[in-house]
């Protein structure tokens, strides 16, 4: 079967036999996915993260269904009821759906109406009404009345209701409704009666339709919490008419005179049973494709979140700005360590202008202060235009920080830990701080779906949206890579082959014994066997360390390949390291091997012509427009400075500096037809809009990016 499912893979993805099969192979000899498509790729034919991913996700769906249908057999068998017909017939199909429908007649059923009649030796009467070839039902029907079945009524509902299941189950009749459901049904949503105000944020749903079919994700899942909260009737439905009467058409026989009988089994079989059940399938299955859509957005926004340009190595002051209860003030060294923390109070009702600038300025001379980082927050912009009217002892850049999340990560046992004596509101400008350093390695302590750049993040499937996200911060800390003598145990556990249990072993071995000098000396760690080396050590970077390689991407299994290298162009590995005119002298082919082809040797050249490079962007200043304070200052026909700080299917919403975020709809994101706003924009993306409606009732700010030059 294993053969069956690669060739299956293969035709689906459009990958040769050889690559599926190799990548599986390695997925279960328990490699990862950024090891596999770094070094790996002789065996896999080059293949990226996406179509490993893709192959993987494939893979394990496939084997869901090779174990039901094992299931499926094994329980029809023990019936005695598996023909040959059937066997084969369960062995050709991988859609799910006819999957069930083969097995309903034989699942296992509760105590049905139609069990009860069988009980009551009713089935041959449905039997007799079902072939159509008695003229006197009500005559037949008194050679089984019993104790149960009191009269010939009894016995015709009885046999009808056996008819009635035999109708739902029947194979054919349920791909019918369903084809119907997926091409004509029609999802519409009304408001409960009485629930107008309070359901004010669904009132374009309060009286909606449209065809399922064309129902986008983040409509179909709005109307689902909708219904969920109780404010909202969500309905999906066909033409049950019209559909009765095809079925009708399907089972009775012309001039039968059971007809009568048949039509009135048919019509209970398709409303209280198979409606109910496709119906819900239906649902089912457009729920999942909405939750794919979104989780996949949502997964698309966090790794572009996590690939935000760090500031880098340079002292931080990180100010959760604030009112009443003035500014928290951080001051943290390079490693992102905190130093000092304090309270300025420059906004109202205070406005202690003179003493949060001697404050401020002190601070920055005391510990030499590179950057400020202040939570785009509450009170953010005044902060922010206070910040940058002072004079600092030398230059000091001023930035805006998205603050989403840090206030779950103050309150996290990971914070807690971290900074045991302090409150809340200190371990929350730490962390608007660490994130101007370095947003990756702050960002991973957060729980992916609290980062706040998805939609509808909380009605999706859980555990997929986890299995996503936990995927795409793998993905993004591996390919920038970890000093592992800096990195915290959450950053760790993260990298390829280490998870929560290795990367506490390695921060306490480190917290033991002092930084690590080289990758080899990881494996001093416990429970840092060979394998968990492999998956790990070329993700993991030694600043300082005696071997130059171990601070770059080559995995040590290619250290003796570099040295080969370095020696037949007599020098030494530290001179071959940044020599890009030696490095693309090199004729790779000579160093082909039976392990080792050109896309590693590739790999290996382009590493060591830049060691230990970053691929996230360089960190910019955004000034936001100095006239807008607050919504009360916004103006149509405005055009303002913005970031984007969330994507969703109908648009983005950017920050102009306020509290509120403005949203540039789709269709107002450019003048050409787009169908997702991400083939335009990227979160934390620098852009310009103009406002073109401002709604001070609802707090909602409509903007466009059409004509506006960016």
């Amino acid at each position: 079967m294993t053969h069956d499912i690669i060739t299956i893979i293969s035709e689906e993805l459009n990958l040769s036999n050889k690559q599926v099969s190799a990548t599986i192979r390695l997925l279960e000899d328990g490699a990862t996915i950024p090891f596999i498509s770094r070094y790996r790729k002789e065996a896999t034919g080059s293949l990226d993260e996406v179509a490993i991913r893709n192959i993987q996700l494939r893979y394990h769906e496939l084997q869901e269904i090779v174990k039901r249908k094992e299931y499926i057999l094994e329980t029809i068998e023990s019936q005695g009821k598996l023909t040959p017909e059937l066997k084969d017939k369960i062995n050709s199909t991988l859609d799910v759906s006819i999957l069930e429908d083969i097995y309903l007649p034989y699942k296992p059923k509760r105590r049905t109406r139609a069990a009860i009649a069988r009980e009551q030796g009713l089935e041959p009467l449905a039997k007799i009404i079902m072939s159509q070839t008695s003229g006197d039902i009500e005559r037949q029907a008194l050679r089984f009345l019993s104790d149960g079945v009191n009269s010939t009524d009894d016995a015709i509902s009885g046999a009808l209701d056996i008819i009635a299941e035999w109708v739902s189950e029947n194979e054919k009749v349920r791909s019918i409704i369903r084809t119907r459901y997926i091409k004509s049904a029609i999802i519409s949503s009304s408001v409960v009666k009485g629930k107008e105000e309070e359901a004010q944020n669904y009132k374009n749903y309060f009286d909606f339709a449209e065809p399922l079919r064309y129902c986008s994700s983040h409509r179909y899942l709005a109307m689902r919490r909708g219904e969920a909260e109780g404010l909202l009737r969500v309905s999906v439905s066909i033409d049950d008419d019209e559909m009765l009467e095809r079925l009708y058409k399907f089972f009775v026989k012309s001039g039968s005179q059971s007809a009568e009988y048949i039509c009135q089994a048919v019509k209970d079989g398709y409303k209280r049973l198979i409606k109910p059940s496709i119906e819900t399938e239906v649902s089912a299955l457009t729920k999942e494709k909405s939750d794919k859509t979104a989780i996949a957005m949502f997964a698309d926004n966090v790794r572009q979140l996590l690939f935000a340009p760090p500031l880098g190595h340079k002292r931080v002051i990180g100010i959760d700005p604030g009112y009443r209860t003035g500014c928290k003030v951080v001051c943290l060294d390079a490693q992102g360590n905190l130093l000092h923390n304090d309270v300025i109070y420059p906004c109202a009702p205070k406005n202690d202008f003179k003493g949060a600038a001697r404050k401020i300025s002190y601070l920055v001379e005391a510990y030499k202060i590179d950057a400020i980082a202040v939570g785009n927050g509450t009170a953010s912009r005044e902060t922010e235009k206070f910040l940058s009217s002072l004079h600092y002892p030398h230059n000091v850049q001023v930035f805006v920080v998205n603050e989403n999340g840090a206030s779950i990560y103050s309150a996290s046992k990971i914070a807690r830990e971290e900074f045991p004596d302090k409150d809340v509101t200190v371990r929350g400008a730490v962390s608007i701080g660490r994130r101007l350093i370095d947003p990756l390695a702050e960002l991973v302590k957060i729980e992916p779906k609290s980062i706040g750049v998805g939609q509808y993040q909380h009605d999706v499937d859980q555990a997929k949206l986890k299995d996503a996200l936990d995927y795409t911060v793998s993905s993004c800390v591996n390919l920038v890579g970890v000093n592992v003598n800096t990195a915290s145990r959450q950053l760790l556990a993260y990298v390829s082959g280490i998870g929560p249990q290795l990367a506490g072993n390695i921060v306490e071995y480190r917290a033991e014994h002092g930084d690590f000098e080289s990758r080899k000396a990881l494996k001093d760690v416990p429970r840092m066997g060979d394998k968990a080396f492999q998956q790990c050590a070329g993700f993991l970077r030694i600043p300082n360390a005696e071997n130059i390689l171990d601070n770059t991407a080559v995995h040590p299994e290619s250290y003796s390949l570099v040295e080969h290298i370095a020696k037949d162009n007599n020098c030494s590995v530290e001179e071959i390291v940044s020599n890009k005119e030696l490095l693309r002298s090199i004729d790779l082919k000579r160093y082909v091997s039976e392990n080792i082809g050109l896309p590693t040797l590739t790999d290996i050249i382009s590493e060591l012509e830049k060691p230990g490079r970053d691929p996230r962007s360089k960190v910019e200043i955004m000034e936001f427009d100095e006239r807008v304070k607050s919504i009360n200052d916004l103006c149509e026909g405005m055009i303002l400075n913005g970031i984007v700080n969330n994507i969703t299917a109908f648009g983005a919403f950017v920050d102009i500096g306020i509290k509120e975020n403005g949203l540039v709809h789709i269709s107002q994101l450019c003048d050409h037809f787009v169908s997702s706003p991400s083939e335009i924009l990227k979160v934390h993306q620098y852009v310009k809009v103009k406002v073109i409606e401002v709604d001070h009732s609802r707090n909602r700010i409509a903007l466009t990016m059409k004509g506006v030059e960016q």
